[in-house]
């Protein structure tokens, strides 16, 4: 009977391992589906941008959930001096007269437009957005930006001589190509010419062969 139970309990205590392992993996999945489908903060493709002292520039953020968002919280930081722009939408406050909100919850867009920039405006913008879904999780991504006095002029001459070496390759191919048709097109021409010639000179061949022939036969018939 102690073997028994003995055997008994180990059966249920590798059940009871087995039901944690499950619990386990089950906790771990849930756990990676929630990072994969949770708020993503991004600003651009171009994560900076280069523009001229006092000039109007469009600072992009977007975000995006799998699970969901309601009541998205945001704001956005300069150089951790404090915040620009910040709420809930539809109720979103500006803390600077050159600081316009242009996004939309309907298109998931948190941007905003800066304007009459200036040397002093250079420099890292943070986007930042909470989901209340995700148990207010932190979310946020930089955007840099670079004032100039003047755009620098971008030098085209390797990218001109470029397009100009394959546009003259181009040009030559076709020009070949033309060339080639047309002698072709004589050739089959002289070809046509030469065996039109070739039947009417073995016409002419058989038809004076035929007449001297029919002349031979009646020098040679004998008179009655």
């Amino acid at each position: 009977m102690a073997s028994v139970d003995s055997t008994g309990s180990s059966v249920s205590s590798r059940l009871r391992s087995g039901d944690l392992l499950h619990a386990g993996l089950a906790v771990a999945l849930l756990l990676g589906v929630w990072n994969v489908g949770g708020l993503e903060v991004s600003t651009d493709k171009v994560p900076s941008i280069e523009a001229m002292n006092g000039s109007t520039v469009l600072l992009p953020c977007t975000y995006s959930s799998c699970i969901g968002i309601k009541n998205l919280y945001f704001n956005w930081h300069y150089n951790d001096n404090g915040t620009m722009i910040k709420g809930v939408e539809p109720k979103v406050s500006v803390y600077h007269e050159r600081v316009e909100f242009v996004g939309t919850s309907k298109k998931n867009n948190i941007s905003i437009l800066l304007w009459n920039i200036t040397f002093e405006d250079e420099g890292q913008y943070i986007c930042f957005a909470r989901n209340p879904k995700e148990k207010n999780r932190n979310h946020s991504a930089i955007y840099t930006l670079i004032v100039v006095d003047q755009m620098k002029e971008v030098d085209n001459t390797l990218t001109t001589i470029i397009v100009s070496v394959l546009g003259g390759v181009i040009g030559l191919v076709i020009i070949i190509m033309v060339i080639k048709a047309l002698v072709v097109h004589f050739l089959l021409k002289d070809d046509e010419k030469n065996k039109e010639c070739l039947v009417s000179s073995s016409g002419n061949d058989n038809t004076e062969n035929g007449l001297s022939g029919a002349k031979a036969d009646n020098k040679g018939t004998p008179k009655a």
